[in-house]
């Protein structure tokens, strides 16, 4: 993976800014947005040529009265129960999505656990251990990040716990 120069991050999205900021080696891919798509997580595992196993989606969930991210793969779903246990909370329930947008400063379906308006406790599905590399949103819809599952762990604090489900 290359690091991205100053120069291709000067118009960079904030989490795109984060990683170079951080030092961490990453690509960007960008991809045409279909807005008729059905799942955007979907769409950029197909557009990119990846497995959906690599590509992981990042949701906003309530655990009790807090926000916190929730990081799965795209070929499955998150399981609250699980989410919810993993950062020793009771219930959850997926956040409102005007909410979530206002908070972390993204759009749905471009929503990063990178460089977020107000940093959210995180949860990475512990399924990216698996992947030397793997794919989150780099802050827009139609745009992909490339890095290694430690350094997103490292830069969002994450918990690492089996929160999705197949």
């Amino acid at each position: 993976m290359a690091k991205k120069s100053k120069k291709q991050q000067s118009g960079g999205t904030p989490a795109t800014v984060a990683l170079t900021a951080a030092g961490v080696a990453h690509t960007v891919h960008a991809y045409e947005h279909d807005p008729a798509h059905p799942s955007y997580g979907e769409e950029a595992a197909e557009a990119m040529g990846v497995s959906p196993d690599r590509v992981f989606k990042t949701l906003v969930a309530d655990v009790d009265g807090a926000l916190t991210v929730a990081v799965v793969p795209v070929s499955g779903t998150l399981n609250l129960k699980a989410l919810a246990a993993a950062v020793g909370g009771k219930r959850a329930a997926m956040a409102d999505p005007v909410l979530a947008e206002r908070t972390t400063g993204y759009v749905r379906g471009g929503i990063s656990p990178l460089g977020q308006r107000r940093r959210l406790r995180t949860v990475l599905d512990d399924s990216a251990g698996g992947h030397a590399t793997i794919c989150v949103s780099a802050g827009r819809r139609g745009l992909e990040v490339e890095l290694a599952p430690t350094d997103l762990a490292a830069l969002t604090e994450a918990v690492l716990a089996p929160i999705g489900r197949d």
